[in-house]
């Protein structure tokens, strides 16, 4: 029987670009942590400001939207480091040896392939707002290719991971799915 799949972070070995993809994944997640923590403290004071005070808000609620979105988009490649993401392991743990690993390539190949559509669609997208100057309709009328940008730089971040976790597999350096074969 195959043991479980290990909760902890991604291997790296001596690998340098492994070192510095984790590296970018896991300052992607302090920057999202911080962003989370800045929408808590930024709703905090529209309470404040609304309920105690008795005037109304401006941007308050527009910011905490783009911060919450941005923090999700840039956590991305985190939560890809430490295999956080959810995943149902019945395929992984029934296959063995080099039909696990082949199993590992096509979820990988796939993600990277997804991911990578998503990432063209995501630059598309924020390049329109950047070269058309979109603004949003709202009374703070924020410049929309900032918030925009967290969605081809988490989308390219994340797919940095998961081309270094197809390097690690490939390499040897990390096992199929965390997996040790029995």
């Amino acid at each position: 029987m195959a043991t479980l799949p290990s909760a902890g972070a991604a291997r790296t070995g001596n690998n340098l670009f492994l070192r510095i993809v984790a590296g970018l994944s896991t300052l992607c997640g302090w920057i999202a942590a911080a962003m989370i923590l800045s929408a808590v403290l930024i709703t905090c004071q529209m309470i404040f400001i609304r309920f105690v005070l008795g005037q109304s808000t401006i941007w308050q609620t527009e910011a905490v939207i783009y911060l919450v979105l941005a923090s999700t988009l840039l956590g991305l490649p985190y939560v890809q480091l430490m295999r956080g993401h959810v995943n149902v392991d019945l395929m992984p743990l029934w296959t063995k040896g080099p039909m696990r690993k082949a199993l590992a390539f096509l979820v990988l190949g796939s993600s990277i392939v997804i991911i990578g559509v998503m990432a063209f669609y995501a630059y598309e997208m924020w390049h329109f707002a950047w070269a058309r100057g979109w603004r949003s309709e709202t009374v703070w009328a924020v410049r929309l290719w900032i918030p925009y940008l967290a969605m081809p730089v988490g989308f390219g971040l994340y797919l940095l991971q998961l081309g270094a976790d197809m390097y690690a597999l490939a390499f040897g350096i990390e096992k199929p799915f965390g997996l040790e074969d029995n």
